[in-house]
């Protein structure tokens, strides 16, 4: 496989940022999805130590992710704005948008974190690692993390609805490749 599909070019992602973008997007809805459903448990339902084992698996496997995912895109080019009649009003927003999306997923993740070891115990991670607690002990630990985490589960899938909406209006709308370049490697030109 070519080093240059790989790599974001000044017009293009490349395969990897593509790959970590969906990756994050599917497993986000997947865990909001969940989060949603476990909500609904009480401790006696047969699934309810298994969804919560799977979300926070699942969430700490993201957490990973997204650190990869931060240092790749610090060490890439990012493309330029596909979007050549964008003003700078509309540049700065998508900016200031994509780094809130990144802080809510770092924030509601620690949030997670803080919930799952309000208790002291480490997180066991697919039985292959455990995440061990910090000494944190602060009064209502789990509580006030679980509302934390809450609120910016919500914000989260509401400004990735928002996000996903603005791709569309520039697909459909500005009829540029800014939904494209997140789907596929767009050739050097």
């Amino acid at each position: 496989m070519s080093n240059s599909i790989l790599k974001n070019t000044e017009n293009s992602y490349g395969l990897i940022a593509i790959m970590f973008h969906w990756l994050m997007a599917i497993s986000i809805f997947s865990l909001f999805g969940l989060g949603l459903y476990m909500v609904e448990l009480t401790y006696y339902d047969a699934w309810y130590k298994g969804s919560l084992d799977l979300h926070k698996n699942i969430g700490i496997t993201l957490f990973v992710a997204l650190m990869l995912r931060i240092v790749w895109r610090v060490v890439n080019v990012t493309p330029k704005n596909a979007d050549e009649s964008a003003s700078e009003i509309e540049k700065k927003a998508a900016h200031y948008a994509h780094l809130a999306l990144y802080g809510l997923m770092v924030f509601l993740m620690i949030s997670g974190y803080l919930i799952s070891t309000a208790d002291g115990r480490a997180i066991d991670v697919f039985g292959l690692l455990s995440i061990p607690a910090l000494p944190l002990d602060f009064a209502n630990q789990e509580d006030i993390a679980g509302i934390i985490h809450e609120v910016l589960a919500w914000t989260l899938i509401l400004l990735s609805a928002g996000h996903a909406l603005a791709a569309l209006k520039h697909h459909f709308i500005n009829k540029n490749d800014t939904l494209v370049r997140m789907v596929k490697v767009i050739p050097r030109k």
